[in-house]
């Protein structure tokens, strides 16, 4: 049985996770290392220290290999942050022959077709991914091979990232001696790891709360429709508890992490907590109920802050699905219980599933864009595999790899 290594590096503004990774022929992923270190150098998502990022970096990847027992040559990158836009275009292309059906070369010369937007000097596209396509006026076809037409259009969703943030992410990568594959957006990736077909089809958004940001993308009929990123994540409730709380940082963020609530209406009257904090007496307790208002203003905030997100591309009463939470900050107490009263609709906490081998950590939010990345990783390796044999296996795989155009380091 032919194996394959893969692996993927998620770069966050709290923390680094590497993962190395063994593919079969049958695709299943089994989890040979994992390698998690403390972040450095970065802000919101953006490198703001090369060296000190390099060293986060080398650092996390260095355990994973130790754990896995080879190196770590190359890896699938996640980038996000507030530099992230996007938008929709359309491609139309004339098919020459209309007696011979469309072709994977004819999808191609369409998405090229998309691409042709205007794009600041200083921004790179990092992805373009077809929605659906229209055959001489009938539109929402999800994949047109082997049909007839005369011109072929795709609507497509366009994606692009400030150069100056890829380049930097690229050296810093580099620098702590690993090849970069290809950038994938986290939220993309996230989407491989904890989103349901079922939920893709009734309309879903994806809402992957990091650190330093709040990254989102939006889904509708199968087919993406938004993202977007706000600058709101675990670090600012953490800061908002520091302020409140007069501590410092490590005791505020052990707080929010080991007693932190979303509702305090759910924590019982009364019930205390110890805390290192500023001053001369260096520790008091304080009412647990009293950090759960904290981080229910701040929670709700956000939580409006995602619906006005969403709602600039779709009406989020669309989204039968609701939301789907992931990311470290996903994980406080009561937070989708509050989305729901919230928002108004469906919420989950989406965590990283099917995994074997050294996979215990990975079961959990916080690392739902590393495993996203290892299966971004696997379609796109089969796409080209089963390219070259002519068929693929499953439709839905087709269907998901047909739409990577991944940007790829020069």
């Amino acid at each position: 049985m032919t194996k394959t290594i893969i692996s993927a590096l998620d770069v966050g503004t709290t923390k680094i996770s590497a993962v190395i990774a063994e593919v079969n022929n049958d695709q299943e992923l089994k989890i040979l290392g994992v390698g998690v270190g403390p972040s450095s150098g970065l802000s919101k998502g953006v490198i703001t220290n090369i060296a000190s990022a390099i060293e986060a970096i080398a650092y996390a990847v260095e355990r994973a290999e130790k754990t896995a027992g080879i190196s770590m040559d190359s890896a699938y990158v996640g980038i996000a942050g507030p530099h992230i836009s996007s938008l929709n275009s359309q491609g139309i292309i004339a098919i020459a022959d209309e007696s011979n059906p469309i072709n994977e070369s004819d999808i191609t010369r369409a998405i090229d077709s998309a691409r042709i937007v205007h794009v600041p000097h200083n921004r790179e596209i990092i992805h373009v991914v077809p929605r659906f396509y229209t055959l001489d006026g009938q539109d929402q076809v999800i994949d047109p091979v082997g049909m007839y037409a005369t011109r072929l259009d795709v609507d497509a969703h366009v994606i692009t990232a400030s150069s100056s943030s890829i380049n930097n992410l690229i050296q810093c990568i580099e620098g702590a001696g690993v090849q970069v594959e290809s950038l994938v957006l986290d939220q993309l990736a996230s989407t491989e790891a904890v989103i349901e077909h079922e939920e893709l089809e009734h309309g879903v958004a994806l809402c992957d709360i990091g650190g330093g940001t709040t990254d989102i993308s939006v889904y509708l009929d199968g087919n993406i429709c938004h993202t977007g990123s706000i600058e709101v994540g675990g670090s600012l409730m953490t800061k908002d508890l520091v302020s409140a709380l007069k501590a410092p940082h490590y005791s505020a963020e052990s707080i929010k992490r080991e007693h932190g609530h979303a509702i305090p209406s759910m924590i019982e009257h009364g019930e205390l907590i110890e805390l290192d904090t500023f001053g001369m007496d260096r520790k008091k307790a304080i009412e647990r109920k009293y950090v759960a208002e904290i981080l229910q203003y701040r929670c709700e905030e956000l939580f409006e802050m995602i619906l006005a997100e969403i709602n600039r591309s779709v009406n989020a009463k669309m989204l039968s699905a609701g939301i789907v939470l992931t990311g470290g900050a996903s994980k406080l107490e009561g937070l989708e219980i509050l989305g729901e009263q919230v928002l108004g609709m469906p919420v989950r906490v989406g965590i990283p599933k099917n995994l074997a081998g050294l996979s215990d950590i990975l079961h959990h939010p916080a690392y739902s864009t590393s495993v996203g990345l290892l299966r971004w990783a696997i379609i796109e390796k089969s796409l080209s595999v089963n390219k070259y044999r002519g068929n693929f296996s499953n439709n839905f795989v087709k269907k998901i790899a047909s739409v990577m155009k991944i940007w790829q380091p020069q």
